[in-house]
C-alpha cells in the first residue's frame, strides 16, 4: 500500500511519489527566533520529525530544507529595544531552539538556511518580479500585486475576486482573509538594519524569504512543503504567488499542513496564563520523551488539547512501552515458538504499517502497537511466550521506536552508573537476606529518588530508568 497524505491544495487525500528518482525534496517552515518557541510550535516540528522519519523508513532519501526566520518586524523591535545587533540577539534563540530539539530528539533536516544569508538572492528576485510587471514601488519599499496573480486563494480556498485595487499591508503577519498586496523589501526606517542591493537599501519581507531559499536549494517544483496551519493563508498562498510568478511552474506538489494545539480546550495566550515554552513544561518535572510522546499522539490533522493530565497519561503510555521492552530483554522464556504470538506480531506490523501510510495516522499505529503488547504481556503471564517469539517482537518494538523515538530515557544530570545501580541492587538484596528490610526500603527509595525504579520479578529484580 502507497504512502497517502492529505493535499491542502486539493483537499484530498493522495497517493504520494516524489517528483524525481527516489529522492523526496521537502521544504518546512522553521522558526522565527525572536524567542522561546512554545510548545504549540513543537508540535508541529514533531510532526516534521515524524514525517522525515516515516518517508526514510519507506524507502525514500530526503532532501529536507528548513528555514530560520532571523530578520523580521518582531525581531528588530525586540533587538532594537535591547540594543543589541540582529544577529546577536537572534543567536541566543536560534541555539535555544536546537537544544529544545535535541531535547525532544528531533532529527536535523539535511539542510538549514537563514535567512540573513539569502538576502542577495532575494533582492535578485524580487527585480525579476519587478520585470514581469508583478510588483510596484511606493516610498522605497516593492509590493507584490495579488491582481495579477490569477490563481491567488488557490492554497487557502478563499475567493479574492473582490480585491481592494492598492490595499496593501507592510508588516510581515496580518489578519486572515484580510487579501493585501504584501511587501516583498522594506524600506529601512531610523536606526533600522538594512543591506544596500540593487534594489535599493531595506530588507526582505517575511514571505519572499521562504520562496527564494526553496527554489534555491529544491529546484523550481519541490514535493512537499509543511508547516502550521496559520501559514496556509497568507504565508504560503504569498510564496505560491511569488514562486509561480518567478519559474511558471507549479511551486510544491503536496502542500501538508498540522493543525492547531489547544491548552485547556482554548487557545494558547500569554494574557490566559495558558502559554508554555517546553522549558516551562520541563521545568514542572515532565521528560522530554513524554512530552515527545504527547504531542506525536494525536495525527496531525486534529486539533491536539493540551493538559497537564494528558502529559501524565502519555507517561504512563510511555512506561507501559518501557516495561514490555525490559519483560522482553530480560525474561526467560520457554524454548520453541508459538505460531499464533507469530502471527500476531505480523498482523501488529502490518497494522502499524497501515496506519502511518494513512495520512500518518498515529493514534492507529500506536493503537496497534497497544494492542499487541497487551496480547504479548498475557503470553507472557500464561506462560505461551516462547524464546523464539522474542526477536520478532524486539524487530517490531525496534521499528516503532524508529518513529516515536520514546524507550529510551532522558540522561539525568546527576544518574548514576550501570555499574552503581548494580551494586546498590546487590546491597539490596544482601540486605532483604539477612531480613534487614529497613535498610532494604531505604536503598529502594534511595535509587528511586534518583530516577531508578526496581521490579521484583519471579526472575529477579529488573530496573529501569525513569
Amino acid at each position: 500500500m502507497a504512502l497517502r497524505l492529505y493535499n491542502t491544495l486539493s483537499q484530498q487525500v493522495e497517493d504520494f511519489a516524489p517528483l524525481e528518482d527516489n529522492v523526496v525534496r521537502m521544504y518546512t517552515c522553521g522558526p522565527t527566533v525572536y524567542d522561546y518557541a512554545h510548545i504549540g510550535n513543537f508540535r508541529t516540528f514533531v510532526f516534521y520529525d515524524l514525517l522525515r522519519r516515516w518517508l526514510r523508513a519507506r524507502g525514500y532519501r530526503l532532501d529536507h530544507v528548513m528555514n530560520i526566520t532571523d530578520v523580521e518586524d518582531k525581531i528588530i523591535r525586540n533587538a532594537l529595544a535591547q540594543n543589541k545587533k540582529l544577529s546577536e540577539y537572534t543567536a541566543a534563540y536560534e541555539q535555544a531552539f536546537f537544544d529544545d530539539c535535541g531535547a525532544l530528539r528531533l532529527e536535523k533536516p539535511e539542510r538549514l538556511a537563514r535567512a540573513t544569508e539569502h538576502i542577495p538572492e532575494m533582492a535578485s528576485a524580487i527585480q525579476k518580479l519587478g520585470e514581469k510587471g508583478y510588483t510596484y514601488c511606493t516610498d522605497g519599499s516593492v509590493y507584490y500585486r495579488i491582481a495579477s496573480f490569477r490563481d491567488y486563494g488557490k492554497l487557502s480556498h478563499n475567493d479574492f475576486s473582490a480585491i481592494r485595487a492598492g490595499a496593501r499591508v507592510d508588516v510581515d503577519t496580518y489578519d486572515k482573509a484580510d487579501a493585501r498586496d504584501f511587501v516583498l523589501w522594506k524600506a529601512p526606517k531610523n536606526g533600522e538594519p538594512y543591506w544596500d542591493t540593487p534594489i535599493g537599501p531595506g530588507r526582505p519581507g517575511w514571505h519572499i524569504e521562504c520562496s527564494v531559499m526553496a527554489i534555491q536549494y529544491l529546484g523550481e517544483t519541490i514535493d512537499i512543503h509543511s508547516g502550521g496551519v496559520d501559514l496556509i493563508f497568507p504565508h504560503h498562498e504569498n510564496e505560491i504567488a511569488q514562486s509561480v510568478a518567478l519559474t511558471g511552474k507549479p511551486f510544491a506538489r503536496y502542500w501538508v499542513h498540522a493543525e492547531f494545539l489547544l491548552v485547556d480546550g482554548q487557545k494558547m495566550s500569554k494574557s490566559l496564563g495558558n502559554y508554555y515554552t517546553l522549558r516551562d513544561v520541563l521545568a514542572r518535572g515532565s521528560a522530554p520523551e513524554t512530552v515527545r510522546y504527547l504531542l506525536a499522539s494525536v495525527p496531525h490533522r486534529k486539533q491536539l488539547n493540551f493538559t497537564f493530565d494528558g502529559l501524565k497519561a502519555a507517561a504512563t503510555a510511555v512506561d507501559r512501552l518501557r516495561n514490555f521492552k525490559l519483560r522482553l530483554d530480560e525474561g526467560k522464556f520457554p524454548p520453541g515458538k508459538n505460531e499464533k504470538l507469530a502471527a500476531r506480531t505480523a498482523e501488529a506490523e502490518s497494522r502499524f504499517t497501515a496506519g502511518l501510510d494513512d495520512d500518518l495516522n498515529t493514534a492507529e499505529a500506536l493503537a496497534a502497537a497497544f494492542e499487541y503488547i497487551r496480547d504479548a504481556n498475557i503470553a507472557m503471564d500464561s506462560g505461551e511466550f516462547r524464546a523464539e517469539d522474542a526477536a520478532p517482537a524486539r524487530a517490531f518494538l525496534e521499528r516503532f521506536d524508529a518513529i516515536f523515538d520514546v524507550l529510551r530515557p532522558s540522561a539525568q544530570a546527576a544518574s548514576l552508573s550501570d555499574s552503581d545501580v548494580e551494586a546498590r541492587i546487590a546491597a539490596r538484596a544482601a540486605a532483604k537476606k539477612a531480613r534487614n528490610f529497613a535498610e532494604a526500603d531505604r536503598i529502594r527509595d534511595e535509587l528511586l529518588a534518583q530516577g531508578i525504579i526496581l521490579e521484583d520479578t519471579k526472575d529477579g529484580v529488573r530496573w529501569k530508568r525513569k
